[in-house]
């Protein structure tokens, strides 16, 4: 189940990063640099769990390999298939329908209220991911990528809802920006409460993944 979790994960943010740089407005000659760097920054998060698969393709051919147990094909791919359903419905809500104008603001400075709490907790979850996962796992103990793994899911993250939210990701960020005038402070509440939850869910998500480790 853990390495099943693992994979959800890592194909949510690789879809979800696919669809909000891809569909307009979105990263313009960027985009494959941001869709490299998601998957890439999953993998050195999940790894070390799962084996980082994030692609039924993939796992069809470390199978085949003789790398991963038959038991474990079906689920990989459901989980795969799962993260990529969810991701897509996340960018729909971000970029159609009732949020449509999730890039544009309500007023001087006050981003819309639902796409930014919905893009600062998603990223803000995906930062917490990689910290824990690359800085703090046994797993990962000693390894050198985990400074280039936290910042690319930050340039990953203003590159796919920077236009939403502003891309803060960090409550110390926040009060910076309003207190630099980029964002109001009546709006400052989005970001504590998106990113404080993000970091809450996954804090949860690492534990179960990886126990008391």
């Amino acid at each position: 189940m853990k390495k099943y979790l693992v994979e959800f994960i890592g194909t949510f943010f690789l879809v979800f990063t696919v669809g909000m740089t891809v569909l307009s407005p979105g990263a313009g000659v960027l985009t494959p640099v941001a869709i490299g760097l998601s998957l890439a920054i999953m993998i050195y998060a999940g790894g070390h769990v799962s084996g980082g698969h994030f692609n039924p393709a993939v796992t069809l051919a470390v199978w085949l390999r003789g790398k991963c147990d038959t038991a474990d094909v079906g689920p990989y791919m459901g989980s795969q298939v799962a993260g990529a359903l969810i991701a897509s419905l996340a960018v729909k809500a971000l970029k159609t329908g009732l949020v449509a104008k999730a890039a544009m603001m309500v007023g001087p400075g006050t981003p819309e209220m639902l796409p930014a709490l919905l893009a600062e907790f998603i990223f803000t979850f995906a930062l917490c991911w990689v910290v824990l996962n690359t800085a703090t796992a046994k797993g990962t103990s000693g390894n050198s990528f985990y400074g280039l793994a936290i910042g690319l899911t930050v340039t990953t993250g203003a590159l796919a809802v920077g236009g939403i939210s502003g891309g803060a990701f960090n409550p110390a960020v926040a009060v910076g920006v309003c207190t630099m005038g980029i964002i109001s402070w009546s709006s400052i509440w989005i970001y504590l409460v998106a990113c404080f939850a993000g970091g809450a869910v996954a804090a949860t998500a690492y534990k179960f993944v990886n126990g008391s480790d």
